[in-house]
């Protein structure tokens, strides 16, 4: 714990024009993390100095950078069992001041009038017809097929809010709904588009359905919620002459999911010219790859 006394004495020393005395002070008012933000931005704002601005929102930056390294590190140590907790790990990255309880009241809406049309005795479609009336019909969830590759698309707090999003994020909402609900649907890693399955190893195949591995068919929340089936995914795959391989028609892992996040984003901040923000977010990436392997 730094004294403001000290921590004043620090900061004072971030105008010197002598790169590398601000490279030393950078470096520890870093390693000192959260705590010294509150300070910082008191003293940009009292600061008529731009260049010590500039540096003081390079070092918060920073500092909140290695806060959502560490928070996605410590989420994939320990299980990465909460999607949404993942999700909103990355969010910080661009709204580090995120009010995860909002985001998690936006969610729960959306549940509780899904909930309030479901019956006990529904088929699986059944369930899918009422989470797709309330998802796009009563909230108004669509795909962003004006600005797909916008990096607003892949923040879920941005996708709550305008209810416009990309395949995973709307994806990702709806799987998280269901899976509150207890309807078992899960995200599916294909190439060039991401889908959900639902997977239910106890209910009847549809007619005209082949089930595998216990996933009776396919969702797609990009497209209104279409309920398609293996077929589909098989010409697909056949479209992008890739091969049909497992993962291509199973669920994935919430990492996996989180990755394909950070790969949109970096596909989106490269277009965009962001190459500071590509470099951080492939950092990100390395953090959960690392873990994976590990």
């Amino acid at each position: 714990m730094i004294s403001k006394e000290e921590l004043a004495s620090l900061v004072k020393l971030l105008d010197d024009p002598d790169h590398e005395i601000y490279e030393q002070v950078k470096l520890k008012l870093v390693s000192l993390g959260s705590e010294v933000i509150d300070y910082l931005e008191e003293v940009w704002q009292t600061s008529l100095d731009a260049m010590m601005q500039e540096r003081i929102e390079n070092i918060i930056h920073h500092i909140q950078f290695e806060d959502v390294k560490k928070g996605l590190s410590i989420w994939a140590m320990s299980g990465s069992f909460d999607l949404l907790a993942g999700v909103l790990a990355v969010n910080k990255y661009q709204y580090p001041d995120l009010d995860d309880q909002k985001i998690i009241n936006q969610i729960e809406e959306i549940k509780r009038d899904a909930w309030l049309q479901l019956g006990y005795e529904m088929s699986a479609v059944e369930k899918v017809k009422v989470l797709n009336h309330v998802f796009f019909h009563i909230h108004g969830f669509s795909g962003n097929t004006v600005n797909h590759q916008d990096p607003q698309n892949s923040y879920l707090n941005l996708v709550l809010e305008s209810k416009k999003g990309n395949q995973i994020s709307l994806a990702i909402i709806y799987s998280l709904i269901a899976q509150r609900l207890d309807i078992p649907i899960y995200g599916v890693n294909l190439p060039q588009h991401f889908i959900l399955a639902y997977v239910d190893e106890s209910e009847p195949t549809l007619p005209g359905f082949e089930a595998h591995n216990g996933i009776l068919f396919y969702i797609n929340p990009f497209n209104k919620g279409f309920i398609f089936g293996k077929h589909d995914v098989d010409s697909f795959l056949r479209q992008l002459k890739l091969e049909p391989i497992e993962e291509y028609y199973t669920p994935c892992t919430n990492i996996d999911i989180v990755k394909r996040v950070l790969r949109n984003l970096i596909s989106s901040y490269k277009k965009l010219g962001f190459m500071n923000k590509v470099e951080e977010v492939e950092e990100l990436l390395f953090v959960l790859d690392s873990q994976q392997y590990h």
